[in-house]
């Protein structure tokens, strides 16, 4: 199993936005590809971020699934035009679970 972190600086004054943005309009969109794990918002120590975990079966299942979704033309018109004026920043990780995590 394979999770992707997603860490996104948000323009300061933008974060309640963004979130209303992913989760109106992204979240439906992206969810027909990747799996959420958990997203959450920062609130102490390095603010205006969100962070979000996606679970694929392999890599290649996330460059498959990564490919649609970019292909996706409400992603494309819909989501990212949007949501792409709100961030200042972008960092994605890929993480294995170890065997003693209680997330596999």
């Amino acid at each position: 199993m394979y999770f992707e972190m997603r860490t996104y600086t948000i323009r300061t004054g933008m974060i309640a936005d963004y979130m209303k943005l992913f989760e109106e309009v992204g979240l439906p969109i992206i969810s027909q590809y990747a799996e959420l794990v958990g997203y959450w918002y920062t609130d102490i120590g390095e603010l205006n971020q969100v962070v979000h975990i996606w679970k694929y079966d392999s890599l290649d299942q996330r460059t498959i699934s990564r490919k649609k979704l970019y292909e996706d033309e409400k992603w494309q018109t819909k989501f990212l035009p949007e949501a792409m004026r709100m961030l200042e920043k972008q960092e994605n990780k890929i993480m294995h679970a170890t065997g003693f995590s209680p997330i596999q």
